[in-house]
């Protein structure tokens, strides 16, 4: 009776444990391309930094170096500095660290020198063409998100011609719509680089300890050297710490900035080892600011203002950064006039 029904039931059940059996897209392929991304940018982030951080950290070298013969610059490396400002209680350079006048030229047509561009520009295409890997291969979207798009409107918010995702359909009002909202993360990081870099610009070189066996090139290089490793460390500890107010950070920063300020001025801090502390956890609140508003901003904004979102926030450390140096230049000139 139940013969040809049971054998059809049956065969139906065998054809469906074949098709649930059916081979996925393999997990390594995509953790595979994970890994690659992750490396990829890791590394293009590594090689946009380099140059501009060796600069910073061998800035006090570099105003300080003595001509030799035969057109070699020389250091010192002496344990006692001979302060280039007789009448000043602090061992200054003329200048500060900070960029100014024609140096700064001069290192910008360095920069875009062809063999400098070839070189830097080569550890950047090769992460970009070869680890890199398209998104659109790796989120194909399943049958619930297409039957999702089936029912969307065919003209919707998205400006005609212009790809999802893209800000290059975005109306004047809705930009400035969505910068208002950047407020509350721009104001924080705008601060934090402030008060980093008028820290790393105007009082590194005037945080000077005298009963040290560090030479004063010595003590600057150990100073950016260990606000670098912070900002290194922080910055790749997304996955373990995320912070959600920002505005904590450079609350914190600024006071940094105070107690480094007072030393520089009352030179109260017992030990140089205490300042290592501080100016490593300079780093480490810098780094964590940087990428905890960019992380909160791709989250916080949708897809259509999220490009425009993070490229408005960009101007956040470069208006930071020129802030510091505009008043850190004349602070140390001032500073290093006192007697």
């Amino acid at each position: 009776m139940g013969g040809p029904a049971g054998s059809w039931r049956r065969l139906s059940d065998s054809e469906g444990e074949e098709t649930a059996s059916d081979p996925q897209p393999p997990l390594l392929d995509h953790q595979g391309a994970h890994w690659k991304n992750a490396v990829g940018f890791w590394l293009l982030g590594l090689c946009n930094n380099f140059s501009y951080v060796v600069m910073l950290s061998a800035a006090h070298d570099i105003l300080s170096h003595e001509k030799v013969p035969g057109n070699q610059s020389h250091v010192d490396p002496g344990p006692t500095p001979t302060p280039l400002n007789g009448s000043s209680r602090f061992d200054c350079n003329s200048v500060s660290t900070a960029p100014s006048g024609s140096r700064q030229w001069a290192l910008c047509c360095w920069e875009l020198h062809p063999g400098r561009l070839f070189s830097f520009s080569g550890d950047q295409l090769v992460c970009y063409f070869f680890l890199l890997t398209s998104p659109e291969p790796q989120d194909p979207g399943g049958e619930e998100e297409a039957e999702i798009a089936a029912q969307q409107p065919l003209i919707g918010t998205t400006a005609s011609g212009s790809k999802p995702g893209s800000s290059s359909g975005l109306s004047l009002q809705e930009r400035w719509t969505v910068f208002k909202s950047l407020v509350q993360y721009i104001i924080p990081l705008v601060l934090v680089y402030f008060a980093e870099y008028f820290i790393n610009q105007g009082l590194f070189e005037l945080l000077f300890f005298r009963n040290t066996s560090l030479s004063h090139a010595q003590q600057y290089r150990w100073y950016q050297m260990l606000y670098q490793a912070g900002v290194f460390a922080s910055r790749s500890s997304l996955h373990c710490c995320r912070i959600r107010y920002t505005w904590a950070l450079a609350v914190l920063q600024c006071l940094n900035l105070a107690i480094l300020l007072a030393d520089v001025w009352f030179s109260y801090l017992p030990s140089i080892y205490l300042v290592f502390l501080i100016i490593l956890y300079e780093g480490l609140l810098g780094g964590a600011a940087y990428v905890n508003t960019f992380h909160n901003i791709a989250l916080e904004t949708s897809d259509e203002h999220r490009e425009f979102a993070m490229a408005a926030a960009c101007i956040s450390d470069t208006l930071g950064i020129s802030l510091s140096g505009l008043l850190a230049l004349p602070l140390h000139d001032f500073l290093c006039h006192l007697s």
